[in-house]
C-alpha cells in the first residue's frame, strides 16, 4: 500500500552523481589505498585563531546559550554592513536588507521556497554549483539551464552570456522570473568585471526578473584580480541580491555562517521564511564571526596565499604529467578539460578510472550540468607535496594508457 504513495518533488531530483566517487574513493581506502582527495571543496587549514578564541570566550557564558535571532544578532548584521562598506563601498540597511544564514547554501535555498511560486522559471547557467539549479525544482518551479561559455582564460564570454538571456526572455514560457549568477564561478573559475553587472541589472530592470548572486570565493583571488559586487551598481538593490559566506574565506566551512543582502522585498521574504523554519546560528558562532569580519585581515590574505602556491604548484607538476590545465583567477579549484584520450568516456567514467588506477579522486564535471562533461573540478585541498605526489600518479596513469608527458621530473 505505501510504495503507491509518491513523493513527487523528490523524485524531480537527478541522481547526485558525485556519490559513485565518493563510495569508490571509500571503498580504496577500505582496502589500504593512498587516495589522493581533490574531490570535495572543504577547506583543510584550521579557522583563524583568533576567531576560535572569540567563539570559546562567547561560549562561556551561559547568557549565549539560549535562543537566537534568525535574522542574525544585530552586531554581527553590523559587521556585513562595515564589510560591504569597506569592501565595495556600497551601504546596507541593518534592519532591512541584510539576513545572517546558516551557511550560503542555506540562505539561498530559503530564499527560493520563499519566492517561487509553482511553474516559475529561472535562468541558471550551465555547468553550475548543483544547488543553484535544484533549489528551484524543490521548490516546485523551474530551471532554463543557459550554456556557460567561457574564453581561453576562463573569464566570462559575456557576449555568449547576453544572447542567451535574451534567448530565454524571448522564447522561454512563462517568461524568467530569475537569473542566478555565480562570480567566481564554481565549479568553472569565471571571472567577471563590474561591466559585466552594470550591464546585466540594466537588462534585469528592463526586462522586471531577479538577479541572485553568489559571490562565496569573492577573497580567494590571484595575480591582482578583485572580485566586483553587483551591489555596486547604481539600481542594483531594484532587482538583486546577493550571498556570501565565510566557510572559505575564514577557514569556518563547518561553522555554517553566510549572509544574504539587497533587494529588502526578497531579503524581506527570506528574513519571514526563516523565523519559521529556524532561530538562527548557535550565539556564539555569530558573536566570532562579527570579529572575523570586523578583525585583522590578514588571515584572509594568509588563507590565499596557501591557494595561490598550490595553484601554481598544481598547474606547473600536472603539465609536466601531461595534463596541462588553464591557470584560474579565483576560487579554491581548477576546472580541468579531460585529457583527450579520455574524453570521449565522459567525465563520470573519467574520474572512476582516474581513482582506480591513479588513486586521485577529482569531481565530474557531469555532476554540475550537462555542459560540464567534457571537464573534472579538482579542488586544491591538498598540500603542495601531495599535490607532486598526485602529479606523480597521474604522469604513470596516462603513460599506461599511451599518453606521453614531458621529459624531467614532476615538480
Amino acid at each position: 500500500m505505501f510504495d503507491e504513495i509518491e513523493f513527487d518533488r523528490i523524485k524531480r531530483l537527478p541522481k547526485y552523481v558525485f556519490a559513485a566517487v565518493n563510495e569508490l574513493k571509500m571503498a580504496e581506502r577500505r582496502a589500504g589505498e593512498d587516495v589522493i582527495d581533490f574531490s570535495m571543496g572543504n577547506p583543510d587549514g584550521p579557522t583563524p585563531q583568533h576567531i576560535v578564541d572569540k567563539l570559546v570566550e562567547s561560549i562561556n557564558r551561559p547568557r549565549t546559550h539560549g535562543y537566537s535571532v534568525s535574522k542574525g544578532i544585530y552586531k554581527l548584521r553590523g559587521a556585513v554592513a562595515n564589510w560591504y562598506q569597506r569592501k565595495y563601498n556600497v551601504d546596507l540597511d541593518l534592519d532591512r536588507e541584510i539576513v545572517v544564514t546558516m551557511g550560503s547554501k542555506e540562505g539561498y535555498v530559503h530564499l527560493v521556497q520563499a519566492i517561487t511560486n509553482p511553474g516559475d522559471l529561472a535562468m541558471v547557467p550551465d555547468p553550475c554549483y548543483p544547488i543553484h539549479s535544484q533549489a528551484f525544482i524543490l521548490a516546485g518551479g523551474n530551471v532554463h539551464r543557459m550554456k556557460l561559455e567561457l574564453n581561453e582564460d576562463f573569464t566570462l564570454d559575456e557576449d555568449a552570456f547576453f544572447r542567451n538571456v535574451e534567448t530565454a526572455l524571448r522564447e522561454s514560457t512563462p517568461k524568467p522570473k530569475y537569473l542566478v549568477v555565480n562570480f567566481p564561478n564554481n565549479p568553472t573559475t569565471a571571472t567577471v568585471n563590474l561591466s559585466f553587472y552594470e550591464k546585466l541589472v540594466d537588462i534585469a530592470r528592463q526586462e522586471r526578473f531577479y538577479i541572485i548572486s553568489d559571490i562565496a570565493y569573492a577573497e580567494i583571488t590571484f595575480d591582482g584580480y578583485v572580485t566586483p559586487s553587483i551591489l555596486q551598481v547604481p539600481g542594483a538593490k531594484d532587482v538583486a541580491v546577493e550571498s556570501y559566506t565565510l566557510s572559505k574565506t575564514y577557514n569556518m566551512a563547518g561553522w555554517r555562517m553566510g549572509f544574504m543582502v539587497g533587494n529588502a522585498k526578497l531579503i524581506g521574504a527570506l528574513e519571514k521564511i526563516k523565523s519559521w523554519l529556524d532561530y538562527g546560528t548557535f550565539t556564539p558562532i555569530q558573536v566570532a564571526s562579527t570579529v572575523a569580519l570586523n578583525g585583522d585581515q590578514s588571515c584572509v590574505q594568509e588563507i590565499t596565499e596557501v591557494y595561490r602556491k598550490r595553484r601554481d604548484v598544481m598547474i606547473k607538476s600536472f603539465e609536466n604529467a601531461g595534463w596541462p590545465l588553464t591557470t584560474p583567477r579565483a576560487s579554491m579549484f581548477v576546472w580541468a578539460h579531460i585529457p583527450e584520450p579520455f574524453r570521449e568516456m565522459g567525465s563520470l567514467e573519467f574520474s572512476k578510472r582516474l581513482l582506480r588506477e591513479g588513486k586521485v579522486a577529482v569531481s565530474p564535471g557531469i555532476g554540475f550540468g550537462a555542459y560540464g562533461d567534457e571537464y573534472v573540478r579538482i579542488a586544491m585541498i591538498e598540500n603542495e607535496e601531495r599535490i607532486r605526489q598526485a602529479a606523480r600518479n597521474i604522469r604513470k596513469f596516462l603513460r599506461s594508457h599511451g599518453v606521453e608527458a614531458p621529459h624531467g621530473p614532476v615538480e
